[in-house]
């Protein structure tokens, strides 16, 4: 089964507001870029990549949570962020019932997490003292 398939599956297998909440997330995501590509990692993460990891989706007990793999580097003038806030690497946005998801800015963050990725392959590595 592809990756897509697996979180299709994950979706239909998650019928409260957590299923509907996560098909909106992902379709903001894709939405973003056409080279967007869905995996499935750590036995059953929906995970979304250009040039590295944007974003790892899951449902959870009365929630989503979007975490943004290097969420601690990306700038959230819209203040997405409500989760993860004191890690130094990772940041997430925790979404309940009812949450309004403001698609403009999550999208934004998306296109940063891409430029984040991107300027990270870019970098040399560094030499070795």
């Amino acid at each position: 089964m592809s990756a897509s398939q697996r979180i299709d599956q994950l979706i239909a297998e998650t019928p409260d507001f957590r299923g509907e909440l996560l098909a909106e997330l992902r379709r903001l995501i894709l939405a973003v870029d056409p080279g967007i590509v869905e995996e499935w990692k750590w036995m059953g993460s929906p995970v979304w990549e250009l040039d590295g990891i944007i974003a790892v989706g899951n449902p959870h007990k009365g929630k989503v949570k979007l975490t943004f793999d290097y969420g601690a580097k990306l700038p959230d003038p819209k203040k997405l962020f409500n989760a993860g806030l004191d890690g130094n690497q990772r940041r997430a946005i925790d979404f309940f019932e009812g949450d309004r998801i403001d698609a403009p800015a999550l999208q934004d963050l998306v296109r940063a997490a891409i430029a984040f990725n991107r300027a990270r392959k870019k970098k040399p590595a560094k030499a070795a003292s």
